[in-house]
């Protein structure tokens, strides 16, 4: 039922944000990225995981390169520096800030969608939402301090990586047990579907 849920949501937020580029109204999705922030400080990040069209087409494109037996290229070590990032949202910041106060329009929306889909053409997803994906980079803030995310029972856990190889966010990490970094986590639940020791949860 939730997955289906799940797919069912991001096939409408798909169609509308396509809807909007075709009629030229793709500002007032920022309305629903607002809505998203707000949000992410009760739920996490569930703008990424459930609604965001980038990553709806990203999930597809993943799977198509799986069945085709498409290998990632290793991502390049100068875009994980957290500068990157950083100069990423700023370029983002500053061309809204361009836009608002000019009122010339900008495709700027549908430039990172194109962007975000071409990348994991070649490279994993996570170098979009952990690196370069200006959205993801705001969303953190706010989901960082949720109030509801994904937790890791350690009695349950066997420690066997399944959840970290299947998070698309790299927000899985390892110390002694494994456990997830709120501020990265995509809320998108591929780590509860995969575990088979039902050690993971949202709560």
């Amino acid at each position: 039922m939730r997955k289906t849920l799940q797919s069912v949501l991001q096939v409408i937020f798909l169609a509308l944000f396509v809807l909007l580029v075709i009629n030229g109204n793709i500002q007032l999705w920022m309305g629903l990225f607002l809505l998203g922030i707000a949000l992410s400080f009760l739920l996490g990040r569930v703008y990424c995981g459930w609604l965001c069209p980038i990553n709806t087409v990203m999930k597809k494109v993943t799977r198509a390169k799986k069945k085709l037996k498409i290998n990632n290229l290793k991502t390049p070590p100068f875009l994980t520096n957290p500068w990157v990032r950083i100069a990423a949202l700023g370029l983002f910041i500053a061309m809204f800030v361009f836009v608002m106060r000019t009122g010339r329009q900008l495709p700027v929306l549908p430039a990172l969608f194109i962007l975000g889909v071409i990348l994991t053409l070649f490279f994993s997803e996570d170098l979009w939402h952990r690196y370069l994906c200006p959205y993801g980079t705001v969303m953190s803030l706010p989901g960082a301090k949720a109030r509801h995310t994904i937790h890791i029972n350690q009695d349950n856990c066997n420690n066997c990586g399944a959840c970290s190889r299947v998070c698309p966010a790299q927000a899985v990490i390892k110390d002694e047990y494994h456990s997830i970094v709120k501020r990265d986590c995509l809320i998108c639940l591929q780590c509860i579907d995969t575990c088979n020791q039902n050690a993971i949860s949202y709560q």
